[in-house]
């Protein structure tokens, strides 16, 4: 097993920027594929952003596409979302997963990620 802790939500205004961390402990980091998830009030919680266990393998939701970025540190045993041209639409909880295998051609579906993060608060602003 692995324990995430996500860090770096606030508020932002809209067109702002924010990074997002996905701190990691236990299980070697980096066997690992990291997912960003989000969940708006009232609404279910959607597929952000997927990295593979080597930084490969990258995958995003069209709707942050060109504007969102993920990568991971597996030294630091950290998974990153930076986000750019924040939109009030993105304000939500973002959550990080791990899970398996970690490489894939394709986006986990979301029982592949069974170690979850506490979530973070995004508030974005008009």
């Amino acid at each position: 097993q692995v324990q995430l802790v996500e860090s770096g939500g606030g508020l932002v205004q809209a067109g702002g920027s924010l990074r997002l961390s996905c701190a990691a402990s236990g299980r070697t980091f980096s066997g690992y594929t990291i997912g960003w998830f989000r969940q708006a009030p009232g609404k279910e919680r959607e597929f952000v952003a997927q990295i593979g266990g080597g930084g490969d393998t990258i995958a995003y939701t069209d709707s942050v596409k060109g504007r969102f970025t993920i990568s991971r540190d597996n030294a630091k045993k950290t998974a990153y979302l930076q986000m750019n041209s924040l939109k009030v639409e993105d304000t939500a909880v973002y959550y990080c997963a791990a899970g398996s295998p970690r490489h894939t051609t394709v986006i986990l579906p979301r029982r592949a990620f069974d170690s979850w993060g506490q979530g973070t608060q995004v508030s974005v602003s008009s």
